[in-house]
Protein backbone atom coordinates (compact mmCIF):
# COMPACT_ATOMS: atom_id res chain seq x y z
CA UNK A 1 0.00 0.00 0.00
CA UNK A 2 1.74 3.52 -0.95
CA UNK A 3 1.64 6.37 1.61
CA UNK A 4 -0.36 8.19 -0.42
CA UNK A 5 -3.49 5.55 0.10
CA UNK A 6 -2.46 4.49 3.69
CA UNK A 7 -2.28 8.29 4.83
CA UNK A 8 -6.20 8.64 2.70
CA UNK A 9 -7.34 5.19 4.24
CA UNK A 10 -6.70 6.86 8.48
CA UNK A 11 -8.38 10.02 7.63
CA UNK A 12 -10.86 8.55 6.18
CA UNK A 13 -11.51 6.24 8.96
CA UNK A 14 -11.11 9.02 11.84
CA UNK A 15 -13.73 11.55 10.09
CA UNK A 16 -16.22 8.62 10.31
CA UNK A 17 -15.26 8.53 14.07
CA UNK A 18 -17.51 11.29 14.95
CA UNK A 19 -20.57 13.23 13.71
CA UNK A 20 -19.59 15.44 11.14
CA UNK A 21 -23.43 16.70 10.06
CA UNK A 22 -23.56 20.35 10.61
CA UNK A 23 -26.44 21.92 13.07
CA UNK A 24 -29.79 21.92 11.33
CA UNK A 25 -30.07 25.63 12.89
CA UNK A 26 -26.63 26.67 11.54
CA UNK A 27 -27.80 25.43 7.77
CA UNK A 28 -31.08 27.15 7.80
CA UNK A 29 -29.53 30.52 9.28
CA UNK A 30 -26.50 30.40 7.09
CA UNK A 31 -27.20 28.61 4.02
CA UNK A 32 -28.33 31.78 1.93
CA UNK A 33 -25.62 33.82 3.30
CA UNK A 34 -23.11 35.63 0.94
CA UNK A 35 -19.90 33.57 2.08
CA UNK A 36 -17.35 35.49 3.68
CA UNK A 37 -14.62 35.47 6.53
CA UNK A 38 -16.35 33.56 9.36
CA UNK A 39 -15.32 32.71 12.68
CA UNK A 40 -16.70 29.41 14.83
CA UNK A 41 -15.92 29.77 18.48
CA UNK A 42 -16.07 27.20 20.69
CA UNK A 43 -16.25 25.03 17.36
CA UNK A 44 -16.07 21.20 19.15
CA UNK A 45 -15.14 18.90 16.35
CA UNK A 46 -15.97 21.15 13.26
CA UNK A 47 -19.16 19.78 11.70
CA UNK A 48 -20.16 23.44 11.25
CA UNK A 49 -17.03 24.70 10.45
CA UNK A 50 -16.29 22.35 7.62
CA UNK A 51 -19.71 23.12 6.29
CA UNK A 52 -19.31 26.56 5.93
CA UNK A 53 -15.82 26.19 4.48
CA UNK A 54 -17.41 23.66 1.95
CA UNK A 55 -19.97 26.89 1.25
CA UNK A 56 -17.13 28.94 0.19
CA UNK A 57 -16.48 30.62 3.67
CA UNK A 58 -13.38 31.37 4.82
CA UNK A 59 -13.50 29.68 8.37
CA UNK A 60 -11.39 30.15 11.32
CA UNK A 61 -12.23 27.94 14.04
CA UNK A 62 -11.20 28.12 18.15
CA UNK A 63 -11.53 25.51 20.33
CA UNK A 64 -9.91 24.46 23.42
CA UNK A 65 -9.29 20.68 22.64
CA UNK A 66 -6.77 19.58 21.13
CA UNK A 67 -8.23 16.35 19.87
CA UNK A 68 -11.25 18.20 18.47
CA UNK A 69 -9.06 21.09 16.43
CA UNK A 70 -6.86 17.51 15.17
CA UNK A 71 -10.26 16.45 14.06
CA UNK A 72 -11.21 19.67 12.56
CA UNK A 73 -7.97 19.94 10.64
CA UNK A 74 -8.46 15.86 9.49
CA UNK A 75 -12.37 16.48 8.20
CA UNK A 76 -11.39 19.51 6.33
CA UNK A 77 -7.96 18.20 4.33
CA UNK A 78 -10.01 15.15 3.94
CA UNK A 79 -12.72 17.36 1.93
CA UNK A 80 -10.42 20.00 0.80
CA UNK A 81 -12.78 22.26 2.60
CA UNK A 82 -9.70 24.16 4.36
CA UNK A 83 -10.18 25.64 8.14
CA UNK A 84 -8.00 27.68 9.80
CA UNK A 85 -8.53 25.82 12.91
CA UNK A 86 -6.79 26.84 16.33
CA UNK A 87 -6.32 25.41 19.61
CA UNK A 88 -7.49 28.56 21.83
CA UNK A 89 -9.59 30.12 24.90
CA UNK A 90 -13.30 30.85 23.53
CA UNK A 91 -14.25 33.22 26.05
CA UNK A 92 -10.39 34.90 25.71
CA UNK A 93 -9.81 35.03 22.45
CA UNK A 94 -9.87 38.48 20.53
CA UNK A 95 -10.33 38.68 16.80
CA UNK A 96 -8.88 41.67 14.93
CA UNK A 97 -11.37 44.65 14.07
CA UNK A 98 -13.93 44.26 11.79
CA UNK A 99 -12.13 41.12 10.43
CA UNK A 100 -15.31 38.59 10.38
CA UNK A 101 -18.66 38.78 8.56
CA UNK A 102 -20.19 35.56 10.44
CA UNK A 103 -19.15 34.71 14.41
CA UNK A 104 -20.96 31.47 14.86
CA UNK A 105 -21.26 30.36 18.40
CA UNK A 106 -23.08 26.84 18.95
CA UNK A 107 -23.69 25.47 22.04
CA UNK A 108 -21.00 27.11 23.70
CA UNK A 109 -22.74 26.44 26.80
CA UNK A 110 -20.83 29.38 29.24
CA UNK A 111 -22.33 31.01 32.57
CA UNK A 112 -23.68 34.57 31.97
CA UNK A 113 -20.95 36.35 32.73
CA UNK A 114 -18.23 34.27 30.49
CA UNK A 115 -20.88 34.75 27.76
CA UNK A 116 -20.58 38.64 28.41
CA UNK A 117 -16.88 38.37 28.36
CA UNK A 118 -16.54 36.28 24.80
CA UNK A 119 -18.96 38.67 23.68
CA UNK A 120 -17.26 41.81 24.86
CA UNK A 121 -14.35 40.28 23.18
CA UNK A 122 -15.33 38.74 19.78
CA UNK A 123 -18.13 41.50 18.46
CA UNK A 124 -15.63 43.88 17.83
CA UNK A 125 -14.32 41.57 15.12
CA UNK A 126 -17.56 41.92 13.32
CA UNK A 127 -17.25 43.67 10.09
CA UNK A 128 -19.78 46.15 9.33
CA UNK A 129 -23.08 44.88 8.73
CA UNK A 130 -21.61 41.56 9.99
CA UNK A 131 -23.70 38.74 11.84
CA UNK A 132 -23.32 37.27 15.25
CA UNK A 133 -25.57 33.78 15.27
CA UNK A 134 -25.68 32.16 19.03
CA UNK A 135 -27.21 28.62 19.23
CA UNK A 136 -27.45 27.10 22.59
CA UNK A 137 -29.70 24.78 25.04
CA UNK A 138 -32.19 26.66 26.10
CA UNK A 139 -32.84 27.42 30.19
CA UNK A 140 -36.65 25.90 29.70
CA UNK A 141 -35.08 22.78 28.22
CA UNK A 142 -33.65 21.72 32.16
CA UNK A 143 -37.25 21.07 32.57
CA UNK A 144 -39.37 20.50 29.57
CA UNK A 145 -36.87 19.24 27.29
CA UNK A 146 -34.31 16.21 26.38
CA UNK A 147 -30.51 16.20 27.25
CA UNK A 148 -28.49 19.67 27.27
CA UNK A 149 -26.62 20.52 30.49
CA UNK A 150 -28.16 19.88 34.07
CA UNK A 151 -26.40 22.92 35.72
CA UNK A 152 -28.88 25.90 35.19
CA UNK A 153 -25.58 28.42 35.17
CA UNK A 154 -24.81 27.10 32.25
CA UNK A 155 -28.86 27.96 30.70
CA UNK A 156 -29.68 31.06 29.50
CA UNK A 157 -33.02 32.65 27.45
CA UNK A 158 -32.86 34.42 23.97
CA UNK A 159 -33.95 37.16 25.63
CA UNK A 160 -31.20 37.60 27.95
CA UNK A 161 -28.73 36.86 25.00
CA UNK A 162 -30.24 39.66 22.58
CA UNK A 163 -30.05 42.12 25.49
CA UNK A 164 -26.02 40.90 26.43
CA UNK A 165 -25.87 42.01 22.29
CA UNK A 166 -27.91 44.90 22.51
CA UNK A 167 -25.52 46.28 25.30
CA UNK A 168 -22.63 46.12 22.78
CA UNK A 169 -24.47 47.60 19.96
CA UNK A 170 -25.69 45.27 17.70
CA UNK A 171 -29.28 44.81 16.72
CA UNK A 172 -31.30 41.45 17.02
CA UNK A 173 -32.99 39.82 14.31
CA UNK A 174 -34.10 36.86 15.48
CA UNK A 175 -34.02 35.54 19.50
CA UNK A 176 -36.45 32.48 19.97
CA UNK A 177 -36.80 29.42 21.81
CA UNK A 178 -36.97 26.70 19.10
CA UNK A 179 -37.41 23.18 19.04
CA UNK A 180 -34.97 20.36 18.41
CA UNK A 181 -35.46 16.42 17.54
CA UNK A 182 -33.42 13.74 18.56
CA UNK A 183 -33.30 10.57 17.71
CA UNK A 184 -32.22 7.99 20.34
CA UNK A 185 -32.23 4.46 21.01
CA UNK A 186 -35.24 4.12 22.78
CA UNK A 187 -37.57 6.44 20.37
CA UNK A 188 -37.62 10.40 19.67
CA UNK A 189 -37.03 13.21 22.34
CA UNK A 190 -37.47 17.28 21.89
CA UNK A 191 -34.67 19.63 23.10
CA UNK A 192 -35.24 23.05 23.43
CA UNK A 193 -32.79 25.50 22.07
CA UNK A 194 -33.08 29.21 21.49
CA UNK A 195 -31.44 31.02 18.37
CA UNK A 196 -30.33 34.39 18.37
CA UNK A 197 -29.28 36.53 15.00
CA UNK A 198 -27.84 39.80 15.27
CA UNK A 199 -26.31 42.16 13.20
CA UNK A 200 -23.46 45.07 13.36
CA UNK A 201 -24.54 48.31 12.01
CA UNK A 202 -23.30 48.66 8.51
CA UNK A 203 -20.94 51.14 7.89
CA UNK A 204 -21.61 54.54 7.26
Amino acid sequence: MSDTASWAERHAAAAMAWDTTPNPFVVAACRKLRPGRALDLGAGEGANSVWLAGRGWQVTAIDSGTVEVGRIQSHSALLNHPVDAIVGDAVGYRPRQASFDLILLSYLQLPEPQLRLAFQHVVPGLAPGGRILVIAHDASNLDRGWGGPRDPNLLTTPEVVAGLLAALGLVARRAEVVRREVRTEVGFHVALDHVVEALAPSAG
